[in-house]
């Protein structure tokens, strides 16, 4: 490992071990680390069944070993769920050091094709890691001629991949261990420190795209909850609109709304100080109901044909503000969240709340009134306006806001 820089230096950032079972992956590992750790076996069926990390004080990462794929579909599923299962936990607090950085894709040497299934189910195990570098290993590599065609099959399969030909960054043919050919030759192991040193110059890639890609994947679980936030408050906010009190100047919302927006800001760390007070409470503030409301009942009342009840008219219009409210609090606390606006920008924030309740909001609430009168009145009118807003105004605070 003569150009191999020290851990201290680069980071001890893991390595994911992938590929068909059999294709020697354990034994790859053994080479690497200098001990018999993995286990291995003979035959097409991998003996690893559930994923395992190893690592040595003479190696300067982690390898992650993983259940090999094979052709059985259930355990083909097993195989890519096992890899997904270890990626979404290394996203939990706590687990962040089993995230992965670097990525061997094991290919066997004594075969000649490189099918687009393999590396299909590459991609669909490893979907989190959208950046990760990726090194392919061809193993079992004992035929020095084969060795050139090899890396060319590995490189014209990994051309035709939208997403993987970006990331490949070397192809390494390797002798895990010594093979015997016949009585009279051998293979000697080689490429295994070729290979350590590959992955040490990669690695300080690898780490940041590890941190970007689960920052990434918390971001997207953070953007699905806080639309199960919104939907549930917009169901509320239809069934509380639908009673039979003078909507336009009730503030019958504003604990929904409230609520809708401490959830959010929860989910999304918001901290409980006095500026971040002060940032709440002006979505609150620029999102009155009663304004939102007039605005779209006296633009509602010019539409013709709109034949629907006063009751389910309101029903609309206070699940749609707090629908739009509840996006356009999305669309701000990612922009805190992501560090690209902070809780000081007051001023920002009420443009993107006013945003969210500007004449898009008035066409948003029109065409689902429309769809009800249309679809007429059924036992669940709630469920269907709750359905209809949610398809309105799902990407509200991205389209509404994202030019603040």
């Amino acid at each position: 490992m003569e150009n191999a820089k020290s851990f201290e230096s680069v980071g001890r950032g893991n390595v994911l071990v992938i590929g068909n079972s059999g294709v020697g992956k354990s034994t790859l590992i053994n080479a690497v680390l200098g001990e018999d750790v993995a286990v291995t076996g003979w035959g097409t069926s991998g003996t690893t069944d559930k994923l395992d990390i190893y690592e040595s004080e003479s190696i300067p990462f982690r390898i992650i070993d993983s259940v090999g794929f094979e052709p059985s579909f259930v355990k083909e599923r097993k195989a890519i769920n096992a890899v997904k299962k270890w990626s979404r936990n290394s996203a939990k607090e706590g687990c962040e050091d089993n995230k992965i950085n670097v990525i061997w894709f094991c290919v066997e040497g004594t075969t000649s094709k490189l099918f687009p299934k393999a590396i299909k189910d590459l991609s669909r195990a490893t979907a989190m890691w959208e950046s990760i570098p990726v090194i392919v290993v061809i193993t079992k590599s004992y035929s020095a001629p084969e060795r050139s065609r090899n890396i060319e099959m590995v490189n014209n399969a990994f051309a035709n991949q939208k997403r993987y030909a970006k990331n490949l960054r070397k192809v390494i043919p390797v002798v895990a261990a010594t093979y015997r050919l016949n009585d009279t030759a051998f293979a000697a192991p080689e490429g295994i420190t070729e290979l350590i040193d590959a992955t040490n110059e990669v690695m300080p890639e690898g780490l940041k795209a590890g941190e970007k890609d689960l920052f990434a994947f918390k971001l997207k679980r953070k953007r699905a909850l806080a639309q199960s936030i919104v939907g549930a408050s917009t169901t509320a906010a239809v069934a509380v609109g639908a009673a039979p009190i003078p909507f336009a100047d009730a503030a019958i919302l504003a604990p929904i709304e409230i609520l809708e927006i401490n959830s959010l800001a929860q989910l999304y760390g918001i901290k409980k100080d006095e500026d971040s007070k002060r940032f709440l409470s002006s979505i609150v503030e620029v999102g009155t109901a009663s304004i939102a409301a007039k605005t779209a009942i006296s633009a509602l009342k010019a539409i013709p044909g709109i034949n629907i009840a006063a009751s389910v008219l309101n029903a609309v219009i206070a699940g749609s503000i707090v629908a739009a409210i509840g996006e356009g609090s999305i669309y701000a606390f990612e922009k805190v969240y992501t560090g690209e606006k902070s809780i000081a920008d007051i001023d920002w924030l009420k443009n993107v709340i006013e945003s969210s309740l500007s004449s898009q909001f008035v066409d948003k609430v029109a065409q689902v009134v429309k769809e009800v009168s249309e679809n007429g009145v059924a036992k669940d009118t709630s469920k269907l306006i709750a359905d209809l807003l949610a398809a309105a105004f799902g990407a509200s605070g991205k389209s509404g806001a994202a030019n603040q």
